[in-house]
């Protein structure tokens, strides 16, 4: 596509965004539509923080990733003035000797990323509040942490917009099967149409709804999910960021981070929850998921037993079979382009994702070889063995 081309993003998540700043950047005139408009409470992208880390266990490309993405969320963190991540550290706690902690720390000593193994002894002494009962040992990630989502997610956008982009609040719908190989234009509720050259259709979500028959049933999973967080004593600084690192629970499906800008502990169940609706959900917590909580926290975090809840959300995962994302042409349409099947462990990969997805769009050979995994794993469709990697669980969610 010659730079003087145009484009249309669908969906102004993380995904979606970057995506847009990329095209952008590449030349094209590009219009990003969102719905319900960046960083809303019904995206995925809507809480207010996610995890950034590296581990991935023998998987070495989203390592890469993960280390590009980061350099490009703290240069936005720089153009927005505004504090985007936070260094806590990501601290894993490992059930057993083997698995995938053991894995990870193989793979990111080889990729000369820093960590440190930890002992059980060595917790108590550096975290006296966190609980150890049950964990063999520790992998400690010293330069991972926090994205402040809801705020990144809106910074992208601005970014995008201040760049010369168009940004559009309307709903797209799906599209009718046009005569030929490309889609043309996507019209919008009110009647109107977008015109454009490529369309990528990034809408978290609701990407099934827009395209039932690629990303529908099968395909992309959007379940509910809830996180909470738990107020620590009055006066009680142990929790706070700066004193306790991020942290993820593999082995018991849970993952957390310290209270940041004292909103309290966060801590999340992390089990596929069941199928919704992202337009019909209803946001309030419930009872089993509470309880889940706090039986947690009172084996982990004691000095955090019996505490309330200060705040909690309820927001959706969209996941595909095998954890990894959707990256890829549409299957009927040479302008159209799906990037999905993000969850939280899509929103850390934010900026490469969207550089890799332009470089798609736009036949940037060179850079989607560069950016792009030693295998099938982005495609719509089967994917082999080879591109499996991980299943969905904590390590791949948080």
């Amino acid at each position: 596509m010659s730079a003087n081309g145009s484009a249309v993003v669908i969906g102004a998540g993380v995904m979606g965004s970057w995506t847009a700043r990329w095209l952008q950047r590449a030349g094209l005139d590009v219009t990003l539509v969102d719905a319900h408009g960046p960083g809303n409470s019904l995206s995925s992208s809507g809480d207010e923080s996610r995890v950034t880390r590296s581990a991935h266990g023998l998987d070495a490309h989203y390592p890469a990733w993960q280390r590009r993405s980061l350099d490009e969320w703290r240069e936005l963190e720089a153009r927005a003035g505004e504090r985007l991540f936070l260094q806590t550290g990501v601290l894993w706690l490992a059930h057993d000797e083997a698995g995938m902690e053991a894995d990870s720390q193989a793979t990111l000593t080889r990729l000369a990323i820093p960590v440190e193994r930890l002992s059980p002894a060595d917790l108590a002494t550096r975290w006296p509040q966190l609980g150890i009962d049950g964990l063999a040992w520790a992998l400690h990630e010293p330069q991972a942490g926090v994205l402040m989502a809801r705020r990144a997610t809106a910074a992208a956008a601005r970014d995008f917009a201040a760049a010369g982009g168009r940004l559009l609040r309307a709903h797209v719908q799906p599209p009718a099967r046009p005569a030929g190989t490309r889609l043309g234009r996507v019209r919008l509720a009110d009647g109107s149409a977008l015109e454009a050259d490529a369309f990528v259709f990034a809408a978290g979500p609701w990407l099934p709804k827009v395209l039932p028959d690629v990303a529908g049933y099968g395909r992309l999973a959007v379940t509910r999910q809830e996180v909470a967080y738990v107020a620590p004593p009055a006066g009680d600084g142990r929790f706070d960021e700066g004193r306790l690192p991020t942290w993820v629970e593999y082995g018991a499906a849970f993952y957390g981070m310290p209270s940041i800008e004292a909103r309290g502990v966060k801590v999340a169940p992390d089990r596929p929850g069941p199928m919704v609706d992202p337009d019909r959900l209803e946001r309030e917590p419930s009872r089993e998921a509470l309880a889940a909580v706090r039986e947690f926290v009172r084996i982990r975090f004691p000095g955090l037993a019996g505490r309330p809840v200060s705040e909690s959300r309820v927001c959706q995962y969209e996941s595909t079979p095998d954890a990894h994302f959707i990256i890829d042409r549409h299957p009927e349409w040479e302008d159209a382009w799906v990037v999905g099947g993000g969850s939280g462990h899509g929103f850390k990969h934010g900026p490469a994702i969207g550089q890799y997805a332009a470089a798609l769009v736009t036949g940037n050979i060179a850079t989607a070889e560069e950016l792009g995994p030693p295998d099938d794993r982005f495609r719509l469709g089967n994917r082999s063995a080879a591109g499996a990697g991980l299943r969905t669980a904590a390590a791949e969610r948080a």
